[in-house]
């Protein structure tokens, strides 16, 4: 309980401090500034405990226990933040655009994660380096997939043209869930034990996550819908996120694509009962889950940014980051420009390589890539597993601060070009 509270108090101090520098002198976008200033500040507090203590840094990695992030998120608050992203987007939306985005969620995941498997195989080749096809398609599965979380908190700021951005935050609310099921194919596969054919997988993930966050949702927006307790249609809110994400994890299925299915149906249930005149007052409910997203995001950045010292454990960790982050641009790029194939008409009057190249660009990985690669380490020997650690941190830093803050600039050539 006291290592608890010791880290709570940290974390929320990191938060306050570095929010309020960044308000007042730096004026980078907030979740950004998060990950970057509290990659300093692990940088900074390991490095003066490892010459306080006379250890290297190495050795200081090596004996100390990393925070786990992937209960934390896959286990914990990846629902929550998955229904906040998704509760304000509407199903006409959707279902204008269902073609586009099954194509950038199935399809360009699927020729992303083969391709930088194949690339990183080679790479591996290369520096002789002990890593199976499997393994190498296992990597690609968890870094292939666009984070939604990074989507919804990042990318919706910098003020893209609607449909696109649109595009942007459907795509990484579901890929995810394409991205987790290639990832237990191949992780199977690299484990030796068979692997789960992936059709075979996506259709139990994704027929049932969809069945299973439509009754959840119908069923608990009936009490949202007959109380007028304010309190009470949070703690309904709350309900059903957790049921139907737990009842998928037991069941086989998604339960990230459970939870978005419950913010999109919400949302059409709200918008509905609002016209009739049946439902209102919903001030400090929209208020509690804006809070809710700001505060798990807040949280989440700034413990990536504390365990990015990680890095230091992979060898050849400069060559084989900008190994990493190469191979994810030209992976993105390729899958996009092939699914624009497929998308035709494009939004906002882009040409398929412009398109490509802002979706490349705006292509953010974070928490779940993080989450997925630390799931291998009973798969892989120790050494490859710090290899993996080191090449998606490499990825999410360079997505979330390089790509995350040029966004902005890019869209402005692009559009101009």
């Amino acid at each position: 309980m006291e290592n608890f509270l010791l880290l709570t108090s940290v974390v929320f101090a990191l938060i306050v401090l570095i929010g309020f520098f960044n308000e007042k002198v730096t004026h980078l976008t907030y979740e950004i500034s998060l990950l970057l200033f509290s990659v300093l500040a692990g940088c900074l507090i390991t490095v003066i405990y490892a010459v306080v203590n006379d250890i290297t840094v190495r050795d200081f990695l090596d004996g100390i226990q990393i925070f786990n992030l992937e209960r934390f998120l896959v286990e914990g608050v990846l629902c929550f933040m998955l229904f906040a992203g998704s509760k304000n987007l509407k199903i006409g939306s959707f279902k204008e655009n269902a073609k586009k985005i099954g194509v950038l969620a199935l399809l360009c995941t699927l020729i992303g994660a083969l391709f930088y498997g194949g690339l990183f195989y080679l790479v591996c080749r290369l520096f002789k380096l002990p890593f199976t096809v499997p393994m190498c398609l296992m990597i690609g599965s968890i870094v292939a997939p666009t984070d939604p979380i990074a989507a919804t908190s990042i990318l919706k700021k910098f003020g893209l043209p609607e449909k696109t951005g649109f595009l942007m935050e459907a795509e990484s609310l579901l890929n995810d869930g394409v991205g987790v099921a290639l990832f237990v194919c191949f992780s199977g596969m690299a484990a030796g034990t068979g692997g789960q054919g992936f059709f075979a997988v996506m259709l139990r993930e994704i027929i049932g996550a969809v069945i299973i966050g439509l009754v959840v949702c119908r069923l608990c927006f009936e009490v949202f819908v007959r109380t007028e307790d304010k309190h009470r249609r949070i703690f309904v809110s709350l309900l059903m996120v957790s049921l139907s994400y737990f009842l998928c994890e037991e069941l086989g299925c998604s339960g990230a694509i459970s939870c978005v299915v419950c913010g999109v149906v919400f949302s059409a249930l709200r918008d509905n009962a609002e016209r009739k005149g049946k439902l209102s007052g919903l001030e400090e409910f929209d208020s509690f889950w804006e809070t809710t997203d700001i505060l798990l995001n807040s949280v989440l950045y700034i413990i990536l940014g504390l365990t990015f010292i990680r890095i230091l454990q992979m060898p050849m960790v400069v060559i084989l980051s900008l190994v990493s982050i190469a191979l994810n641009l030209v992976c993105r790029f390729f899958s996009v420009f092939t699914g624009t194939f497929f998308m035709t008409p494009l939004p906002d009057g882009f040409g398929k390589k412009e398109f490509a190249a802002l979706f490349t660009w705006g292509g953010l990985r974070g928490g779940l890539s993080i989450a997925l690669a630390m799931s291998t380490a009973s798969v892989v020997p120790s050494d490859l597993y710090h290899i993996i650690i080191g090449s998606a941190y490499a990825i999410v830093f360079f997505t979330t601060v390089v790509q995350g803050l040029s966004m902005k600039k890019v869209y402005l050539y692009l559009t101009h070009s």
